[in-house]
């Protein structure tokens, strides 16, 4: 993240606490599944294939509508060329106002994690994801590597800031979702669409037309 220009950080931030937002009510509507987060669906898979539960089938399902979602965003990110940014926003926000239209939980919810696997194809480096802005684990990874290096008097504490402010944005999003998650989850959904078209928005006005 830190190798990104600083206008980059500020949309990357506003992702990941669009990311949060969404998390939260999907967690809250399916209690305890996740839209973004896939290394717990993961393991929900595991232990409900293990126990032979129905677990197995939601969390089975969300994977596999995140992975399409980022299928989508990279085919569309590729197809857009310098307009990749917004492209794939909108394409996340799209996926977001189908998910109040369409049944829940299944399949609405494997229709939001798509929305949230789209958003990671926005920030590339040398073909690969270079901001992960709807999971935080590599982010705490980084924050702690780069905080034993201030530590250890080989940093500046700036260069930290990146990565915590990523991690602050998704817990700030959570915050918030879980909050408006009692106006009912379509209501909740509809901000988060609209949210995420703004973002669009922003997206193009600090787009790099190189």
């Amino acid at each position: 993240m830190r190798y990104h220009p600083s206008r980059d950080w500020w949309l990357a931030v506003g992702l990941a606490t669009l990311a949060g937002y969404v998390d939260a009510i999907g967690f809250l509507h399916l209690s305890g599944f996740f839209v973004s987060f896939m290394s717990g669906n993961t393991t929900q898979l595991a232990v409900g294939v293990a126990r032979r539960s129905g677990a197995a089938t939601t969390a089975g399902g969300l994977v596999l509508g995140f992975v399409a979602g980022v299928v989508l965003g990279e085919v569309l990110g590729r197809a857009s060329g310098t307009w990749r940014r917004p492209v794939v926003i909108a394409a996340s926000a799209a996926l977001l106002a189908l998910a109040t239209v369409v049944p829940m939980p299944a399949p609405g919810v494997a229709v939001l994690a798509g929305a949230m696997g789209a958003l990671n194809a926005v920030f590339l480096r040398d073909g690969e994801v270079s901001i992960g802005v709807t999971y935080i684990t590599g982010t705490l990874v980084k924050f702690g590597q780069h905080l034993a290096a201030v530590l250890i008097g080989d940093e500046p504490f700036a260069s930290c800031v990146p990565y915590l402010l990523l991690w602050v944005g998704l817990v700030g999003g959570g915050v918030i979702g879980a909050g408006t998650f009692a106006a009912g989850p379509v209501a909740a959904l509809w901000y988060a669409a609209v949210a995420a078209g703004g973002l669009a928005m922003v997206s193009i006005a600090v787009r790099d037309p190189r």
